[in-house]
């Protein structure tokens, strides 16, 4: 297994000889309006891509974990091929239908998909707390398998909670990528994990290495690689906790 993070939560994944495109966000630097209700007005993406965008658009599959833009934008919409197999959460699939992909599968609650040997089952999480968490709406993260692959949890935009406690005690993964950033807006709680979350996290899989994604991309992003590395040195979890810069293969 490979993963480079391409910038914020685009992931460029090899696993099990299969190669996938995780949440592309392949806007421009500074092309879409800055997340409203936050403190930071700077226009989104906060920085450019790690790369020319043509290195990322021949995936074997791509998966999209849920609608907002910052993980399924338009440039992303536009610039693929829309041939390409297309895997979301169950609901999400007649948008990316409408956007002219041919070849979409929705996967639903708990339930799994196969990709040439490789097995995708969805997860849940909570997109923050109270009304915030519901008008953010539903979100997936996935637990991919293969034979001679350690099992991997995506857990997608999600704080720490219940549902994510769960998949570790469920499957007990051996990697774990967390979107970290503790995105928030200028009221209610955070709705991606916070420093605290990611701490819990690592206790909670004691076991499991952890990659930290999902930061320094996005004005409503308030967690900093910086701030969680301080945080997770503090902790003395650094040695556990991979926090990649753009680009960076893990």
């Amino acid at each position: 297994m490979k993963i480079q993070l391409i910038r914020h939560a685009s992931l460029w994944l090899e696993y099990g000889g299969v190669t996938f495109l995780v949440d592309p966000m392949l806007s421009a630097q500074g092309v879409n309006p800055p997340i409203i209700n936050t403190t930071n007005e700077q226009r989104n993406p906060l920085v450019s891509l790690p790369g020319l965008v043509e290195q990322w658009l021949e995936p074997d599959a791509v998966l999209v974990t849920h609608l907002h833009q910052d993980h399924w934008d338009a440039a992303a919409a536009e610039l693929l091929s829309p041939e390409l197999p297309v895997l979301c959460q169950e609901g999400d699939g007649e948008k990316i239908t409408a956007q002219g992909f041919a070849q979409v599968t929705e996967i639903k609650d708990s339930a799994a998909a196969s990709v040439r040997g490789v097995t995708l089952t969805r997860t849940d999480g909570r997109h923050g707390t109270g009304e915030i968490g519901e008008r953010m709406g539903k979100v997936s993260g996935f637990v991919f398998q293969a034979e001679g692959e350690p099992d991997l949890y995506l857990a997608g935009d999600t704080i720490w909670c219940g549902e994510v406690r769960q998949v570790l005690d469920d499957y007990h993964p051996e990697v774990i990528v967390v979107n970290a950033g503790g995105a928030s807006f200028v009221s209610g709680g955070h709705i991606t994990m916070n420093e605290q979350d990611i701490v819990d996290v690592c206790h909670a899989a004691p076991e499991a290495s952890v990659i930290a994604v999902h930061m320094d991309a996005i004005n409503h992003c308030h967690v900093t690689r910086k701030l969680l590395k301080l945080r997770l040195e503090q902790e003395e979890l650094l040695n556990r906790v991979a926090v990649p810069l753009d680009g960076e293969w893990v």
